[in-house]
């Protein structure tokens, strides 16, 4: 039966974690985002993300979005500088028409930094992206 259940692979839907100036309170933050770079706007998306290593685990985080326009961004999640001492995943699924879809992100610890900023397609910003 387990055979039978096709998960197609995902292409084209990206996590992003930028460092960004919160206007707020006047201080340099970590957040994580959803990007859809495709061309067609993703439903029931649904996110479940935690950071890990030998020795800890964080709680869960569950974040779910109606939709996800195509070709848009939307932001998950304020992270503190502390996780990134931990592997962090972020396990996502949608459907796209009819078919679910679903893939688990990765940033392994240490590697969200200052000096790891590369451009991140559709944000005009600068952060590390897991695709």
């Amino acid at each position: 039966m387990k055979k039978d259940i096709e998960i197609p692979e995902v292409e084209g839907v990206y996590i992003a974690v930028v460092n960004e100036y919160n206007t707020i309170y006047k201080s340099q933050d970590w957040n994580a985002y959803i990007i859809n770079d495709k061309d067609v706007d993703l439903e029931m998306v649904l996110i479940v993300t935690n950071g890990y290593n030998d020795t800890k685990i964080t709680s869960t985080f569950r974040k779910k979005l109606e939709t996800l326009p195509k070709k848009s961004y939307a932001k998950i999640e304020l992270m503190q500088e502390d996780l990134f001492a931990l592997n962090n995943q972020f396990k996502v699924t949608f459907f796209e028409g009819n078919k679910m879809f679903d893939k688990t992100y990765l940033f392994r610890k240490n590697t969200v930094n200052l000096k790891a900023l590369q451009p991140i397609p559709l944000m005009d910003v600068r952060g590390i992206l897991v695709k």
